[in-house]
């Protein structure tokens, strides 16, 4: 399949590859599937469209170096598997990179990378210093240090604040199944492929099923949360087979494979951005109805009298769910205090915040600056 710049409607991809499509079901690498991806994203680099890599399969690759064996499961011994795999995989693509005259570079990164505003531009910067050097960029989560607290927990959500970091127009997440299906085609032979989606809603949220294979830690749930958290940011989503012939070419030409995602047509602003993709919540507000109209429909900030009840514990600075009483979140945001101050003001005017506390950071609780509408 030749492409010249006209057929191709992207400038810049991220490509994830899931456990099941790099070992094609087996136990270890399918270094033959994994040439024939290498050959495609190599065409596109000379086509003139950035590649960024967001890889799986570390954990795989540990094992089958070691000669699989019999360890019982705990965090360290996968952290084990993690710390002998990731070098043997990123050997294996910088190997068949090679093949095409391309260099790969290696970013390791955890949810505390991406929750730290100045280490989520540091991780921005070399991103983008490696793709102007016509490097590609290959990225996994450092399992071999993460824990649980740290942990992004799945690659599916890693590519989706890779294409965020890296300002891609397209992520492709490349899996064990056709696409996002009306049913379960594991057990509905009548399932039908979803070529299109507009909106993410719960309907299509109760679509998406686990993993088939077990050898990933993403289903398809993950891809449906990575594919709503890159389209918010401006990106489009392609959910398709790792096997389909030409899969990541047609997906950049545009080509019907797999289901996409439209990008919604006013993407958030970068700080929007790294507040939907870098941290995880510490905690909910529980807002009133009143609160919850002024913040959907009337484009307001939070306000102390809006809040019903504070959940968990946070320090001042960590992003939060704001829910109503039925648990429903309709947006997330930066607070301006604390749990502990706003166990102290929630449901006060906005002018009995000093007299309170001592003190106040402003009549915002969470201002719409620092927040996501969802």
């Amino acid at each position: 399949m030749t492409m010249n710049l006209s057929e191709i409607g992207y400038r810049r991809i991220v490509v994830k590859l899931g456990t099941s499509v790099l070992t094609s079901g087996s136990k270890q690498l399918d270094k033959a599937h994994m040439v024939e991806l290498a050959r495609q994203m190599a065409a596109l680099m000379k086509a003139g469209v950035e590649v960024v890599l967001c890889t799986s399969g570390a954990i795989a690759a540990g094992r089958e170096h070691l000669g699989y064996p019999k360890l019982p499961d705990t965090v360290a011994n996968k952290q084990l598997l993690a710390a002998v795999g990731q070098s043997q995989l990123i050997l294996a693509w910088s190997q068949l990179f090679s093949i095409y005259g391309l260099h790969v570079g290696q970013l390791l990164l955890t949810r505390a990378d991406l929750h730290d505003r100045e280490r989520y531009l540091n991780a921005r910067d070399s991103l983008n210093a490696l793709l102007a050097q016509g490097i590609i960029p290959i990225i996994n989560e450092n399992d071999a240090v993460a824990t649980n607290e740290i942990k992004v927990g799945d690659n599916d959500n890693l590519s989706a604040r890779a294409a965020l970091l890296c300002d891609a127009d397209l992520l492709i997440l490349l899996t064990d199944q056709q696409g996002l299906f009306d049913a379960d085609p594991r057990s509905n032979p009548d399932a039908k492929l979803i070529k299109q989606v507009v909106n993410i809603d719960d309907s299509l949220r109760l679509l998406a099923g686990g993993a088939v294979s077990g050898l990933g830690t993403g289903g398809m749930a993950t891809k449906l949360e990575a594919a709503d958290i890159a389209r918010r940011a401006g990106v489009e989503v392609v959910i398709a087979s790792g096997h389909h012939p030409q899969v990541i070419q047609k997906s950049v030409c545009k080509e019907p494979v797999g289901t996409h995602f439209t990008a919604l047509e006013n993407p958030l602003e970068s700080r929007k951005q790294w507040i939907l993709a870098g941290q995880a919540t510490k905690g909910k507000l529980v807002l009133d109805q009143g609160a919850v109209l002024a913040v959907t429909q009337k484009g307001r900030s939070l306000l102390s009298k809006g809040i019903i009840q504070v959940l968990g514990e946070f320090d001042r600075g960590a992003t939060l769910q704001l829910i109503d009483s039925d648990g429903k979140e309709y947006a997330r945001g930066m607070s301006r205090y604390s749990a502990k101050d706003l166990i102290k003001i929630a449901g006060e005017h906005s002018d009995n915040i000093e007299s309170l506390l001592g003190y106040d950071y402003g009549d915002a609780i969470v201002h719409r600056n620092d927040m996501v509408v969802l």
